[in-house]
């Protein structure tokens, strides 16, 4: 039961839609996956626009799933309502914040479902249980009814087992959302990562150039920005989830020790007065990848550095899970994580593919002719 926060099956023939439990669904408490917001939480007055937008079109919600506590962690573990069992491996984290979202489709318990991204929360669970999903453009999806992290960075997206699933998914967001197909004129641009603090296994890269390679040439660019982005990112979720949770702070053991430290960090972080800099990496980031996307139709890499990784006690696995997915947040982007073949592992691995703002119609496009080469 550890997959969701409560279950509501809901009768009918539609989608069945599950629904992270920092989105407000009506008649349910949105409990943010942390007992010191349970304990206050009434039950929500309306659906959040996107949930309310996807019963419009049909969708039965099926329940609200399981994250980490206040979406403050990636690797999907939480002391409180349980950790989701990786489908792929018990033994590794299933991904987060939004790990229940990402398990209940890898298992089959839900045909499609909503997540929230502020670091790489969609992408990452999805990486970790093989299944697709789509960070959307900021500002593209209303966060109305959304438990908030840091509204700059915070986007709500569809995951799924395919690529149709995240578009039905778009679909239930956005009626009539229709995808691009893959113009093949149009090149790839492969991001390469050699600085310091981009650790990337090598047979993950390779996994992404073979797959990609499928597709056509690949243009190999760098960035001159993305190590200061990821700092950035971290700047931005201090300044604004310490302005959201620092009420909670007076609560440690209404939270686990990991977050109500990670609570006290950010307000470390806010007190060093650097959102200012963030800001100009803000605007610097997203200037490069729009030069770049100008002359090509996305730009790829790995959504992971590293196979998934077991739990660990000293956070490490958490660090590496991020370190490659805050930065397109920052730059307001859209993303979309596709699982491809990592040969001699039981585990895949994640391609990124990073398209204009707005793009997320070619972006499903290219990921849909991805699939389609690798099966």
């Amino acid at each position: 039961m550890t997959t969701w926060i409560i279950r509501t099956d809901e009768p009918g023939d539609g989608p069945r839609l599950a629904v992270k439990d920092a989105i407000d669904v009506a008649g349910l408490p949105t409990t943010a996956g942390c007992q010191a917001v349970a304990e206050r939480a009434e039950p929500a007055a309306a659906d959040a626009p996107v949930v309310a937008s996807a019963r419009a079109q049909g969708a039965r919600v099926v329940g609200k799933t399981n994250l980490n506590e206040l979406c403050v962690a990636a690797d999907g573990v939480n002391p409180w309502t349980g950790t989701p069992v990786n489908p792929l491996d018990p033994s590794r984290v299933p991904g987060g914040s939004s790990s229940g979202s990402a398990v209940a489709v890898a298992t089959g318990e839900a045909d499609v479902a909503f997540g929230t991204d502020t670091s790489g929360s969609v992408r990452i669970p999805a990486a970790c249980c093989g299944i697709a999903a789509l960070k959307t453009t900021s500002g593209r999806v209303p966060l109305d009814g959304v438990y908030p992290l840091s509204p700059t960075l915070d986007t709500v997206g569809p995951m799924g087992r395919d690529v149709a699933a995240v578009v039905l998914g778009m679909s239930l967001i956005e009626p009539g959302f229709s995808p691009v197909p893959y113009d093949a004129s149009m090149t790839i641009a492969r991001l390469r990562l050699g600085a310091p603090g981009f650790d990337i296994d090598p047979a993950i890269d390779a996994a992404v150039d073979d797959a990609l390679r499928r597709l056509g040439p690949l243009t190999d660019v760098t960035s001159g920005y993305y190590y200061d982005a990821a700092t950035a990112n971290g700047l931005y979720v201090a300044e604004e989830g310490w302005r959201q949770n620092a009420r909670l702070v007076t609560e440690p053991p209404k939270m686990s020790g990991r977050i109500h430290r990670r609570l006290q960090q950010l307000h470390d972080v806010v007190e060093a007065g650097r959102i200012g800099w963030a800001a100009r990496v803000r605007e610097a980031i997203r200037a490069e990848f729009d030069a770049i996307l100008a002359r090509h139709a996305a730009i790829a890499l790995p959504v992971l550095p590293v196979v998934t990784p077991e739990p660990d006690e000293d956070d490490h696995s958490d660090l590496l899970l991020t370190s490659l997915n805050g930065q397109v947040n920052v730059a307001g982007l859209p993303a979309f994580a596709l699982p491809v073949p990592l040969p001699g592992s039981h585990l895949p691995a994640s391609v990124q593919l990073i398209g204009p703002a707005g793009g997320e119609e070619r972006l499903c496009g290219i990921a849909a002719a991805l699939e389609a080469a690798l099966s």
